[in-house]
């Protein structure tokens, strides 16, 4: 029993947590099974300076110290207190920013980052029988441990295995029978069996089967076991220009999937076709949100921006108010659907704003559409689904490979854990979207540059 008990306690490794994980993820404490947590005192001071605000690094800081506070109890933080759970380890606040390697020292500049990394090496030097690893989304700060033979890694949680092999949402099957084709054609389906094997079978994936010069699109119904057809419908004056954007309008369009993702590169259609089939379905909900995160340019705050509030996000809104320019284009001002989109504006029928203007509503009769979603964590997505209501439909939009997050990447973002994690799944259903149509010009930037 003696031995066993030592070599565990060997084996638990500790692991000293950087802010960028907390503001990643508000419950990453409890992500470490039985190994231990150790929380640099000056990642608190830097969660104390995020607490007041409404963006989602705010809501993180204030929800990581209100667990803190109720794991402690009555203990004091420089104790070794359990986290909740049976099999977790336990944490502590480490209040030592000095080691026998100066980190500040060495990089020459007194700052955060230098202090968490001389508290990761306090720990390293106090617990010489156990594996001491820094966790941090910076991997800046990953280098600059590593550069000291201190142990660093990123946060894993959330993070899918590989992009190159993330889910598309689309197939296409070769010698399909002319009958099946021919079915689908003029019944508008055919059973599955016999175009699609068992491993196939994946709820409302896309197929374009062929035979020859036939073709035709459909989409996999697993309630009747069946092949749908796919038409290539206008939604508010918008065609789809290929068999993708036919696919992601389906998806948009059906009534019965409730929650949808479309990921592709500018110039795909997502945004445009997502917004174009939410007010073609208009009456079927009390009020469509167009919403995305705000994320500045250079790592500016928005305070920088002159005027109100308004003014200020102005900037991060106007891409979303092109594609409803686009719409209204697309019918003269004589037009009823061009004095429909006026009035819904004006009535707050059609809603575009940054999404943290959502948080903490319940979204029920509602079109929600949230772009740019490769710029959120996997936990905002989580938030932004459970806050579904009745008749909700969500739909998300982005490119995983055009981030502007500095802590996410195209494995850690929200959109890629989405499309992962929710695949299979009856109400749900995604399209990649790869073919530009933007214009020739984009098109070409796209390709080559």
């Amino acid at each position: 029993m003696g031995k066993k008990a030592s070599k565990t306690s060997i084996e638990r490794k500790i692991f000293v947590l950087d802010t960028s994980v907390i503001i990643y993820d508000h419950t990453a404490i409890k992500n470490f099974a039985e190994h231990d947590v150790v929380i640099p005192i000056t990642v608190l001071e830097e969660l104390d300076n995020f607490k007041k605000g409404n963006d989602t690094k705010n809501f993180a800081a204030r929800e990581f110290t209100r667990y803190i506070d109720m794991l402690s109890g009555k203990n004091t933080l420089q104790d070794w207190t359990s986290i909740n759970g049976p099999t977790r380890g336990k944490f502590k606040i480490e209040m030592h920013t000095h080691s026998k390697i100066n980190a500040e020292k060495i990089f020459d500049d007194r700052k955060a980052d230098h202090r968490i990394l001389n508290t990761a090496l306090f720990v390293a030097e106090t617990h010489p029988d156990r594996k001491v690893i820094l966790v941090t989304k910076d991997i800046n700060l990953r280098i600059k441990a590593k550069s000291l033979s201190l142990l660093s890694e990123d946060y894993e949680t959330g993070k899918i295995k590989t992009v190159d092999e993330l889910y598309t949402g689309k197939s296409e099957i070769q010698k399909v029978t002319n009958e099946n084709i021919t079915n689908i054609y003029n019944q508008g389906q055919c059973k599955a069996t016999g175009v699609l094997k068992k491993t196939q079978t994946l709820p409302n994936h896309y197929y374009v089967l062929k035979n020859g010069s036939q073709s035709v699109l459909s989409r996999y119904n697993k309630e009747d076991d069946s092949m749908k057809r796919v038409i290539k419908t206008a939604a508010f004056g918008i065609i789809p220009k290929n068999a993708e954007q036919a696919f992601a309008l389906d998806a948009i369009m059906n009534p019965d999937i409730k929650l949808v993702s479309i990921q592709g590169v500018a110039g795909t259609g997502k945004t445009l076709l997502s917004l174009a089939g939410a007010l073609e379905q208009r009456r079927n909900y009390h009020q469509i949100y167009l919403a995305r995160p705000v994320v500045p340019l250079s790592n500016k705050d928005i305070g920088y921006l002159p005027g109100d509030v308004n003014s200020k996000l102005n900037p991060y809104m106007e891409p979303l108010w092109d594609n409803l320019k686009y719409i209204r284009s697309q019918f003269s001002e004589k037009d009823k659907e061009h004095k429909q989109l006026n009035e819904m504006v004006e009535a707050q029928k059609l809603v575009v704003c940054p999404l943290a203007y959502i948080r903490g509503r319940s979204l029920s009769n509602v079109f929600f559409i949230v772009d740019e979603a490769q710029n959120l964590t996997p936990h905002e997505v989580k938030t932004i689904i459970t806050r579904a209501g009745e008749n909700t439909k969500i739909v998300f939009t982005g490119d995983i490979h055009q981030i502007d997050t500095p802590y996410l990447d195209a494995q850690s973002n929200g959109l890629s854990y989405l499309i992962e994690k929710v695949k299979g799944q009856e109400l749900y259903a995604h399209i990649t979207l790869e073919k530009g149509e933007r214009s020739e010009l984009a098109n070409l930037a796209n390709d080559l540059l």
